[in-house]
């Protein structure tokens, strides 16, 4: 039997290649540079349930948003302190989002810390996060404290990404009330869905009652693995939950995020050329794509 080459209106009609999504997957282009900078959109990454993976977005997205020039502030507002230790800066004996909030004299400057990353800022936390609340529930208007303190800074900045304490606590209303939009990491696991309608419920609490401009820009999968059915079973789910809300990017599991975790460097860096930081490129190109990123 002989085999002929398929003709190129052949190869045109072959259905297109499918993501894990279960749309036709695309390469977003690279976004333009900026000629001019600032204000800030501000994206909180945000989930009550841990470990699905909101510091590693912060810290990659916002390494790879810089690589394509943006200007870019990550805040870590988790008392654990991991995007502060995941991006090399030290957290003790320096002022901090704690002393941000609770102060109304100190200067952000004072505060914000380079990194290792061109054009990727970082304002600190640490332990002291953990009384936040405590002190803030007596304050008037304690849900826009953030908001307030980030309007200080936002003209100095093309993007300010916020990671979230594990909670639906004053600390991420503060937050969300101080954002234009979510983003929602989460793992590929049956436990991590459930609470994601809890969390979109108090999205829209807050729109409805403090932040009227807040948006929903995306969930974005974590921790895929597309070898077990499970992984593909809760990403089906999500999809048929959410729809278009569902970012195309997945994120899949690697142990290069651990390891580029001890070296305190973003993957983006760390493994340039492994398929994670091509994932977190292609993220941070489609949310440039969806305009969620100017």
């Amino acid at each position: 039997m002989t085999h002929q080459k398929p003709s190129a209106e052949g190869i045109a009609s072959l259905p297109p290649e499918l993501g894990p999504t279960g749309r036709p997957y695309r390469e977003f282009p690279e976004p333009k540079r900026l000629t001019a900078h600032g204000p800030a959109r501000i994206i909180a990454l945000c989930n009550q349930k841990g470990g699905v993976g909101k510091t590693t977005t912060t810290i990659n997205l916002g390494a790879t948003l810089a690589e394509y020039g943006r200007r870019v502030l990550a805040i870590d507002f988790d008392p654990q302190g991991a995007l502060s230790a995941g991006l090399g800066v030290p957290t003790h004996d320096v002022p901090t989002i704690y002393d941000l909030l609770l102060s109304r004299t100190l200067d952000p400057a004072e505060v914000i810390q380079k990194t290792g990353v061109d054009n990727l800022d970082v304002i600190p936390a640490n332990i002291d996060l953990s009384a936040a609340e405590v002190h803030l529930v007596t304050e008037v208007a304690r849900e826009q404290i953030l908001a307030s303190v980030l309007r200080r800074v936002s003209a100095d900045y093309d993007v300010i990404l916020i990671d979230c304490q594990p909670s639906l606590g004053l600390l991420t209303v503060n937050a969300l009330t101080a954002s234009h939009g979510v983003v929602i990491p989460l793992e590929c696991e049956y436990f991590a869905l459930r609470g994601v309608a809890l969390l979109i419920e108090t999205i829209d609490k807050v729109r409805d009652r403090l932040n009227p401009a807040i948006q929903l820009d995306g969930i974005l999968a974590t921790m895929y693995d597309a070898r077990t059915l499970h992984s593909r079973e809760v990403l089906e789910r999500v999809v048929d939950a959410f729809g278009e809300k569902v970012l195309e990017t997945v994120i899949t599991r690697t142990v290069k995020f651990p390891d580029a975790t001890v070296a305190a460097t973003p993957i983006t860096e760390f493994a340039p050329e492994h398929q994670a930081s091509k994932a977190y490129r292609q993220l941070a190109r489609e949310l440039v794509f969806r305009g969620a990123v100017a």
